[in-house]
């Protein structure tokens, strides 16, 4: 069965989103590190899922990274493999989503998630969409937890872990501490 990982980065503090919407700009201690840390994490997965407002910001920037020339080569492999990945979009107020292998889905999000689980394939992975991932953890569907916390504080924002009505047990499977002094952290939910 294919897991449902959430792969967010988070400040000390536990902020997924500064105090005006903003999510990783400025705060994130993100290098080369990092980056080979979320390659390999990406690697695990065929599927993306996204809220609304994540899908938009993404698809705002990423299909226009390959013809930029200022784009690095990170930037350049990440949008190779976003481009060719199962994209699974959840939201009541989109019409459609236009980007390559992208699929919009309006209802029943519980059921379509427990469906994806048992299809065959890689990893299923939520990245960003820190309000999708919450409903999704009150729901229990969530399986590992992939959180890298920088070192920073940033008083305000979104915490990544509100609006949970009953306890979710978690197992740590692996925790990585890079140059940065970011730590990567995995957890497996505990069933």
């Amino acid at each position: 069965m294919r897991k449902l990982v959430l792969f967010l980065h988070a400040s000390l503090d536990s902020f997924v989103e500064g105090p005006n919407g903003e999510m990783d700009i400025g705060w994130v201690s993100y290098d080369a590190d990092l980056e080979k840390h979320a390659t390999e994490i990406l690697s695990t997965a065929d599927t993306v899922i996204w809220g609304r407002g994540t899908y938009q910001m993404m698809y705002s920037y990423w299909p226009s990274v390959p013809s930029n020339p200022s784009s690095s080569q990170h930037e350049r492999n990440h949008a190779e493999w976003i481009e060719k990945t199962a994209k699974i979009v959840f939201s009541t107020t989109l019409e459609k989503v236009e980007w390559n292998n992208s699929r919009l889905v309006k209802k029943d999000i519980e059921e379509e998630i427990k469906n994806l689980k048992q299809q065959p394939g890689k990893d299923i992975i939520i990245l960003g969409s820190p309000r999708l991932a919450q409903y999704l953890m009150q729901l229990d569907l969530i399986d590992e937890y992939k959180i890298t916390v920088s070192p920073v504080l940033i008083g305000s924002g979104l915490p990544l872990f509100q609006g949970l009505k009953e306890k979710i047990k978690l197992k740590l499977i692996e925790n990585k501490t890079f140059d940065s002094g970011a730590i990567g952290l995995v957890y497996q939910t505990v069933r």
